[in-house]
């Protein structure tokens, strides 16, 4: 896949700082909204999490980042560290945070990181509360920054006073190129914990922009990618593991797996993947039903296939089953692939772009008229009780999600088996045959 490119050209300001300084904080209270999952538990934020502001009136990309740790327990901290100091050098700006009551070792070691960047950082003094506070602020000096300014993330103290010396700080006329894209075509990526979403995203964006390890869980915010395809840009949305709610014991995996369901709403097409090895799940049920819901598209991504491909009738089999036990998406394609040799990637490409044309496919209420009345006469609508029911019209009344009405004569017990005849062949004959829709009665 190839990135996208925009001429619309931003300056990247990039949010870092060690755990628990208060960077998701800010980043929320500059997009005055809650983008980035806050706790006090330390090292919530791992991904790098990318969204567009609004600066004194200037539109930007406001970056956050995980919490630079000098101790790392585990491979999530050695993974966030990596990608806080690497998003370093493609910043127009640095927001730096420091916690003004205390500077820790780790503040000292990110700041050796920071000094060839020193020109286009800003050294923020964060949790000046009050403002006996303020004088704090001038020992921080000694630690060889030029721009200093001391807020209060949680309680918007100096906020207006920061963003003015963001914008002094910016050379507009000089900003690099680089990607961020209106996309053609928005999919999220859903589905348990550890199915290789992660895995997914990198292959399809050719870079790494979700932290990926065999530890489920490891993505707990949603994480934005863009890339190209056949002339059409994507965005697509690596999103946290879902498990069942007795599971989700953390506030911070609760928020994480409810901004992995709201994503469905920020998406034309889901890639709901299933671990090739583990098979279909009841989770994977739940997930689907908000899916069809939403009437969002959607493809069954069979992953890990690699590791099956060469049994014979493997796959039939595996399909015949997934359609008995998902009826719910009896529309939906499933494709096998490989995200980890990035294998069966172009068909799952070219199936987001059939299935979005489908979303945004609109019929003339003549034609779908024209076709209603061969549909009657070939079979007729059953009698209920002796009563008789007629059709009065049929008419398209939205597209993504599509909606169809049939005005009727009678609503009540008006037979549900004939709306299913009608939606089939709605289904057959228009070619909306990989997508969810509804067919509505209306009495007239």
């Amino acid at each position: 896949m190839t990135s996208s490119n925009t001429s619309k050209i931003l300056p990247r300001i990039v949010i870092v700082g060690r755990p628990n300084v208060g960077k998701s904080t800010l980043f929320n209270r500059i997009l005055k909204k809650r983008r980035a999952i806050t706790d006090p538990m330390p090292g919530v934020t791992r991904d790098v999490i990318v969204e567009k502001a609004i600066i004194a009136g200037r539109e930007v990309i406001l970056v956050d980042t995980g919490g630079y740790k000098v101790e790392r327990d585990d491979q999530f901290d050695e993974l966030v560290a990596e990608k806080s100091v690497g998003a370093l050098s493609d910043a127009d700006l640095i927001m730096f945070l420091l916690d003004v009551n205390e500077i820790s070792g780790e503040d000292e070691a990110f700041i050796e990181h920071l000094r060839p960047y020193m020109d286009k950082t800003l050294l923020i003094a964060n949790k000046v509360d009050f403002v006996e506070k303020e004088p704090e602020i001038y020992n921080l000096y000694t630690l060889g920054f030029e721009h200093v300014i001391g807020i209060s993330a949680t309680h918007g103290r100096n906020i207006q006073e920061m963003e003015t010396q963001i914008l002094s700080m910016i050379d507009f006329d000089n900003l690099k190129e680089r990607q961020d894209p209106d996309p053609d075509l928005r999919i999220a990526i859903l589905g348990k914990p550890n199915a290789g979403k992660s895995t997914l995203t990198n292959a399809l964006t050719g870079k790494q922009d979700s932290i990926v390890s065999p530890i489920a869980g490891t993505t707990r915010d949603v994480v934005k990618g863009h890339f190209e395809y056949k002339g059409q840009s994507f965005r697509v949305l690596d999103t946290a593991g879902i498990r069942k709610k007795k599971r989700v014991v953390q506030d911070v995996e609760y928020y994480s797996v409810n901004r992995a369901i709201k994503s469905i709403n920020q998406s034309d097409v889901v890639f709901l993947m299933i671990d090739g090895e583990e098979g279909l799940s009841e989770q994977d049920k739940k997930i689907a039903h908000q899916i069809v819901k939403k009437g969002k598209g959607v493809i069954l991504v069979l992953n890990k296939w690699d590791l099956k491909k060469d049994v014979k009738n493997e796959f039939k089999a595996v399909e015949d089953r997934m359609r008995f036990l998902f009826p719910i998406l009896d529309f939906s394609p499933i494709i096998p692939i490989s995200a980890l040799k990035e294998e069966g990637l172009k068909d799952l490409l070219n199936m987001a772009l059939l299935i979005r044309d489908q979303l945004q496919k609109r019929v003339e209420t003549s034609l779908l008229n024209d076709a209603l009345a061969e549909w009657v006469d070939y079979q007729a609508i059953p009698l209920v009780k002796s009563k008789s029911f007629k059709i009065r019209y049929i008419t398209q009344v939205s597209s993504d999600p599509v909606e169809f009405i049939l005005f009727v004569n009678r609503e009540k017990n008006f037979p549900s088996s004939y709306v299913r005849y009608i939606k089939n062949q709605i289904k057959k004959e228009f070619g909306f045959n990989k997508i969810p829709f509804t067919v509505e009665l209306k009495e007239r």
